[in-house]
């Protein structure tokens, strides 16, 4: 079989299992941390809830993709879970990147228009949002349960494997696969990222310009452009390779019977690609909970065992973030009208 390697067979297995561990710990820590002490109250821990969750169903999935791998691509679960794994590792994939790009969407109106995005950034909108991301991402999963099954290589060899066209004029199935593929590529990655930067620019510029009008708060600028930039850096670094290689696969249907040493490489380097992108599941916690400084302090009331404060919440990241670009705003307004007052003179 193409890409088999004793090596694969030994090291990823490992890689999953830390990466299940990790992720199920941390991520339940984020959901029970928001859940107890945080509440459900801002937009943004609504999304970082919702992000944790989307991780949580594609991490349960990692002991059966450990299994496969360890037994030597051998899928013992039969075909109904050879579907719903397949297709809750895709759903992950839309929601993880649909909730991230939400969240940058929710940061930028925060920051950049405070007042007017006012009535958009309320609790209600925001469940409403992650109620169409569920639906959409389980709309766009759906294809890939359809075309994964449980296939006889040999008589010792059962793999969970993709559906290929039983003959070469077989035009639909290879369509659907091609566009399977594409849609993976365009939305699962490309698109949310091009957003995703461009809202983190325009913060950036924000923050930037604000630093201008208020010098003191420049060590907290600097810490958000750090969290911002911390965030952007651990998605891109995650699923840049596995992007990369899924798109050299995509070309290499294209011309299917040519290229043989290519789809070795991409075969072999796919498995570990797959560990690094999946390792994202674990460094979202720590990228959006545990560098705030109100979470940790949660977090460590939580260990203990203590009751959540009856006092008034305190301000979390997020509204110190809107409160800064507020006063930056206001104080760029006051320039403008004082000046423009001083034209009119």
């Amino acid at each position: 079989m193409s890409g088999s390697h004793e090596f694969i067979f030994t090291l990823v297995p490992v890689v999953y299992g830390c990466i299940f561990v990790v992720g199920i710990v941390g991520n339940s820590m984020v959901v029970a941390v928001i859940y107890c002490y945080l509440k459900l109250k801002t937009v943004a821990n609504i999304f970082v809830l919702n992000l944790a969750v989307s991780d949580l169903t594609f991490l349960i999935t990692l002991p059966m993709w450990a299994t496969f791998t360890a037994t030597g691509y051998q899928w013992p679960f039969g075909g109904f879970l050879c579907k719903a794994s397949a297709g809750l590792v895709i759903f992950n994939l839309y929601t993880s990147i649909f909730f991230l790009t939400a969240l940058s969407i929710d940061r930028y109106l925060a920051i950049v228009h405070p007042m007017r995005s006012r009535r958009l950034r309320t609790v209600l909108y925001a469940r409403i949002s992650c109620v169409v991301v569920w639906l959409f991402a389980f709309v766009l999963s759906v294809p890939t349960a359809l075309t994964r099954n449980v296939l006889n290589i040999t008589n010792y060899t059962t793999v969970c494997a993709t559906l290929h066209a039983a003959t070469e004029n077989d035009v639909r199935v290879k369509e659907l696969l091609l566009a399977i593929s594409l849609l993976k590529s365009l939305l699962g990655f490309l698109v949310p990222f091009v957003i995703i930067i461009t809202c983190y620019c325009l913060i950036g510029r924000a923050l930037v310009g604000a630093r201008h009008i208020q010098k003191s708060s420049r060590s907290r600028d600097d810490e958000v452009l750090r969290m911002l930039a911390a965030a952007v850096l651990a998605f891109f670094l995650c699923w840049v390779p596995h992007q990369v290689f899924h798109l050299m696969q995509v070309l290499t249907q294209l011309t299917p019977g040519e290229n043989c040493a290519i789809l070795e490489i991409i075969d072999t380097a796919m498995p570990f690609t797959i560990c690094i992108a999946y390792f994202n599941s674990c460094v979202n916690p720590i990228v959006y909970g545990f560098v705030g400084h109100n979470f940790r302090k949660n977090l460590l009331r939580l260990l203990r065992c203590l009751p959540s404060e009856t006092r008034g919440p305190q301000p979390s990241i997020s509204s110190k973030m809107s409160a800064l670009s507020f006063r930056a705003s206001e104080a760029l307004s006051l320039t403008v009208k004082s000046k423009a007052s001083s034209d009119n003179k």
